[in-house]
């Protein structure tokens, strides 16, 4: 069973339509809401588009260099659905999924150098519409593929799946910090925290999805909103300053 099984299974099936994710940008003001099956279309369609069109294999390693955000969640779900091993450096990756200002940093395509795919970071999910050259827009790629997910091969508890720590270690530390932050199941979690690579990632969006939880992250925080989004959120626990 893949990390994204482990993490999104129980929330699919017991309250797919439940906000999963309520993400806040407070430099552009922005808010967008999704749900356990909209984060879940999402994922999917991404695992879908590593496995068909970019042949990835199960323990295959996906570079993942992007901010906390609604679409790096997507991302992460759907490189961990196939089965890929995610890490912070592209060097033997497969594929590369960085932000706008990230593409530079990643070696062009050719001679091993991964596939390069641009996460536009949009609040209302739009791609690039100009990418850089030799650079995929994930948004473009993605939006073919299906809005659900069948695995070929089943995801052995011992596959990588984040710098080297296993599907099975990476989900029981999940469990482990949800108990540890006070994440019951049901809680609405504000988050300022950065998913930093492994231990942001960890207790800023795998626990709440490991309690289960709800996830409302603000980027960009401006302290003066947020009195009144605790509130406005029904936000039980938070996180970060």
């Amino acid at each position: 069973m893949s990390l994204t099984d482990r993490l999104l299974g129980p929330i699919l099936r017991d309250d797919a339509a439940r906000p999963l994710i309520t993400f806040y940008d407070d430099a552009d003001g922005s808010r967008v809401e999704l749900s356990g099956a909209t984060v879940a279309n999402w994922a999917a369609k991404t695992a879908n588009w590593l496995r068909d069109e970019c042949d990835l294999a199960v323990g295959d390693a996906v570079h993942v260099a992007l901010p906390a955000h609604w679409q790096t969640a997507a991302a992460l779900l759907g490189a961990w659905w196939c089965g890929a091993h995610v890490v912070d450096k592209p060097a033997g990756a497969a594929v590369s999924l960085v932000a706008p200002d990230a593409v530079s940093s990643v070696p062009s395509a050719g001679g091993g150098a991964p596939v390069r795919a641009v996460v536009a970071l949009d609040p209302l999910g739009r791609g690039l519409a100009d990418p850089p050259d030799g650079v995929l827009d994930w948004v473009s790629e993605i939006r073919v593929h299906g809005d659900l997910f069948q695995p070929l091969d089943p995801v052995p508890p011992g596959t990588p799946a984040l710098l080297g720590a296993s599907v099975a270690t990476v989900h029981a530390r999940a469990v482990e910090r949800a108990a540890a932050l006070g994440i019951p199941p049901g809680a609405r979690v504000l988050s300022t925290m950065d998913w930093t690579l492994p231990d942001g990632l960890t207790d800023g969006l795998l626990s709440v999805l490991a309690a289960p939880a709800s996830l409302v992250h603000c980027a960009n925080p401006d302290p003066d909103a947020m009195a009144a989004r605790l509130d406005m959120e029904h936000v039980t626990i938070r996180l970060g300053t």
